[in-house]
């Protein structure tokens, strides 16, 4: 129902910043809790952070709170990423999610950052 496509990853030194963008289809953008997941190798997939439908509400995982920040802008039916002081270990695809009350059915491509020493 809807398709998801992120972009703005790449290859950092640690200490750097990444602005990812998840760019949605259709019109009902807002409909959606929105969510962002990383998959390391040889590691599950992690949760990174959520979104309400209308923005207003925001959590991150403890593992990228201060450093990461996650936003919405339902009128371009996009959602951001704001990757600050990163890390080696943030290295990982990072895939963008739509769902609702905490359950995710759909995903895009994934997008990978590596953050180098």
């Amino acid at each position: 129902q809807v398709q998801l496509v992120e972009s703005g990853g790449g290859l950092v030194q640690a200490g750097g910043s990444l602005r990812l963008s998840c760019a949605a289809s259709g019109r009902t953008f807002s409909s959606y809790d929105m969510g962002w997941f990383r998959q390391a190798p040889g590691k599950e997939r992690e949760f990174v952070g959520a979104i309400s439908r209308s923005g207003g509400s925001a959590y991150h995982a403890d593992s990228v709170k201060g450093r990461f920040t996650i936003s919405r802008d339902n009128a371009k039916n996009t959602m951001y990423l704001q990757m600050n002081s990163l890390k080696p270990e943030d290295t990982a695809v990072y895939y963008c999610a739509a769902g609702s009350t905490n359950k995710y059915y759909f995903w895009g491509q994934g997008t990978q950052v590596t953050v180098s020493s």
